[in-house]
This record gives structure tokens, C-alpha cells and sequence, in this order.
């Protein structure tokens, strides 16, 4: 009985989308309210496509603050950055004051963009519980997402939609660097 109860949650665990995958088409607003498609993008090049968990959780930070830090090095390559969040607009505005991000940040509304990527799970409510006790209320960030977050994703695409990088790491606290990402452009 236990090794059902072990594989079925097995199979609900996000597995990500695989090097050589075509890179599913997605349409969201950023922060300044424009419409950013992801094949609109891929016209011009490269695309780094950043799933983070929220404003609230520092390793996203750092990492998005890395990656703005190193904005000028990526254009150059011809690239173009987009990060993704399940977080509503008004906390997708902090990530913006505390990370001082310029490139594109999407609110996943529905969570359309992480489940067509399947980077998407539901916290555990003991990790919910834990969380609120630190002040971090999920469902009150992501609104209608509740308590859905990404694994902390990274993917480059190629222009012909091809997925030609995967970081997939179930540890948050665990990024790529952005020299990593540069080298794989």
C-alpha cells in the first residue's frame, strides 16, 4: 500500500520539459502592462525563460538581481530575458523594487505558462502553515494561483522554438550561475 501511495505522488511531482522539447507558445502581460508572447520574442532571438517562486523568497531575488546585474551581457548575445511568477501584479512590483529587474516579468495568471512548462506543484499545506507562521501567505500573493509555486526553473530557447538548456532543480536554493547561462546562449 505504501509504494502506491509513494508512486502516485511520485507521478504528480513536476518533471520539467526536456532539452530537444519544443517550447510551448505562451502570452502574458508584464509589468508594464504589455502583452509579451513568447514567439514575438524568439523573432529576435534567444529566449532565457526564469520561473521564480516570489518577492518573498530571497534565492529568487538573488538570482533575478544576478541576472539584471548581467542584462548587457546577455543582449549582447542577442537574448532576451523574461521570468515568470505565479505572484499577482502588486507583488510582482516588489520583486521589481528589490531585485531591480528591467527585462520582462509575467504574472502566470491561471498558472497557463508553468503548467505548459510543467514546473508547477502544490505547496503542502504543513509547508503553507510554516510559511504564514513566517509571514509569507501564499494564496493572499498569488491570488487565484493559491498555493501553486514553480520549481525555480531556468530554459533557454532557440529560435526555432527548441529548448537547448534546462536548469531543473527540485532544491530552490540551488541556481544556475549566470556565466553557466551565458556559455549555453
Amino acid at each position: 500500500m505504501a509504494i502506491c501511495v509513494l508512486l502516485v505522488a511520485a507521478q504528480e511531482a513536476p518533471e520539467g520539459l526536456f532539452i530537444a522539447s519544443k517550447a510551448p507558445n505562451f502570452k502574458a502581460k508584464n509589468q508594464y502592462g504589455a502583452d509579451v508572447e513568447l514567439k514575438d520574442l524568439l523573432k529576435k532571438g534567444k529566449v532565457i525563460l526564469v520561473f521564480y517562486r516570489g518577492q518573498w523568497c530571497p534565492y529568487c531575488n538573488k538570482q533575478l538581481s544576478r541576472l539584471q546585474d548581467s542584462i548587457q551581457f546577455i543582449t549582447d548575445k542577442g537574448a532576451t530575458l523574461v521570468a515568470v511568477s505565479p505572484e499577482m501584479p502588486d507583488n510582482i512590483s516588489k520583486t521589481l523594487e528589490k531585485t531591480k529587474a528591467q527585462y520582462s516579468v509575467l504574472y502566470d495568471k491561471d498558472l497557463k505558462i508553468m503548467k505548459a512548462y510543467d514546473v508547477e506543484f502544490e505547496v503542502p499545506e504543513n509547508t503553507v502553515t510554516r510559511y504564514r507562521n513566517t509571514g509569507i501567505d501564499l494564496e493572499k500573493n498569488n491570488g487565484s494561483n493559491g498555493k501553486f509555486l514553480p520549481i525555480p526553473a531556468v530554459y533557454i530557447i532557440d529560435k526555432e522554438s527548441t529548448i537547448t538548456y534546462r536548469f531543473f532543480e527540485q532544491d530552490y536554493k540551488k541556481r544556475p550561475s549566470v556565466k553557466e547561462l551565458l556559455d549555453n546562449l
